[in-house]
């Protein structure tokens, strides 16, 4: 039995060839792919394909896009095996961290890729990209999918969704996973690290809820820190701070993140590295942010941190407090035992 997957199309380089007459990229008719790629026609799954009714450039995605993708797995949860999305490649790892955490307890595997090459290009990387992702969407064992959390698959690897991240804008091999190991790889086998996967631990359920009051702000030597103050409409912070969670030791800086909870400002804080994460109590200039009760991010990435922030805040579903929901693990976005 051929396992059915439906592959979303919402846009980005994948999808563009380029107008000869004026030199720029522009959408295809996505309805022509299997005369594009051929070789589509001769995998073990059956392909339906859902394009945007309008392609949207990576740039252009958020809350309103996720929410589009999102509720349109859920309207066809039953009838696929499994489901590939397309997209850009710039915001592609905000839009798998959103979704990560708006379809819970998903049973089936969520793929995202796309190329840095459009497909028509003679060096394009969308054709690896685009034919493995769905042998990934198609892969069952005993009736039973093998992958059941958001994924993003690119140049050869799997990562998990909400722990992935654009690191370059030039190599076709343009994502890491710097906190959580790959999940699986493409050679002559098609490799799955079983052990690495999230299991779901109750029944599929969708929850498109966003609270976009949600600041993402980067700190720096010699900055105005006092200029937070001047933020008038945010109901959380993220604030991503030196190395493993340290900050400009002065009464100013205790005085304005004070001033900020105390308006009832959550305060999340992930660090500016790539690797690692943040760590209160490791030095000194930490301390702060356990005497005015931000919460860690730990090993999160800013795209995860800032979806989940979005996800969480004052959604009426969770009973627990926002420090409570947001230091568990929901889907894989944390280590839980990082210190």
């Amino acid at each position: 039995m051929k396992r059915k997957v439906l592959l979303i199309y919402t846009g980005g380089t994948i999808g563009m060839e380029k107008d000869y007459t004026t030199g720029s990229l522009v959408p295809f008719d996505f309805s022509t792919i299997f005369k594009r790629i051929p070789e589509m026609n001769l995998l073990e799954c059956e392909v339906s394909v859902h394009p945007f009714e309008k392609p949207v450039d990576s740039s252009d995605m958020g809350p309103n896009e996720w929410r589009m993708i999102a509720e349109w797995i859920h309207k066809n949860y039953e009838a696929f095996d499994g489901f590939l999305i397309l997209h850009g490649t710039d915001t592609m790892s905000y839009t798998a961290s959103a979704l990560s955490f708006m379809l819970k307890n998903l049973g089936k595997p969520v793929i995202m890729t796309g190329s840095q090459l459009p497909i028509g290009d003679l060096r394009t990387d969308a054709k690896e990209n685009l034919l493995t992702s769905l042998y990934y969407a198609s892969l069952y064992e005993n009736n039973e999918a093998v992958i059941k959390e958001v994924a993003v698959y690119f140049e050869y690897k799997l990562l998990r969704g909400n722990r992935s991240l654009k690191y370059s804008a030039e190599f076709f091999d343009a994502y890491q996973s710097p906190n959580y190991p790959i999940l699986g790889q493409s050679g002559v086998h098609l490799n799955i690290e079983k052990d690495l996967l999230w299991k779901p631990k109750d029944e599929f359920e969708l929850d498109t809820y966003l609270n976009e009051n949600v600041l993402f702000y980067r700190i720096f030597p010699g900055m105005n820190f006092e200029s937070l103050l001047e933020l008038k409409t945010p109901e959380a912070i993220v604030l991503q701070v030196f190395g493993s969670g340290t900050i400009f030791n002065s009464d100013k800086t205790q005085s304005v993140l004070q001033e900020l909870r105390n308006r009832g400002i959550e305060i999340v804080v992930i660090s500016q590295c790539i690797s690692g994460g943040i760590s209160f109590g490791k030095y000194s200039n930490s301390n702060i942010f356990t005497k005015i009760g931000a919460i860690s991010g730990k090993d999160m990435t800013a795209e995860s941190a800032i979806t989940k922030c979005m996800h969480i805040l004052k959604n009426p579903k969770y009973s627990k407090t926002f420090f409570d929901v947001f230091s568990q693990n929901i889907c894989g976005e944390i280590t839980e035992e990082f210190q």
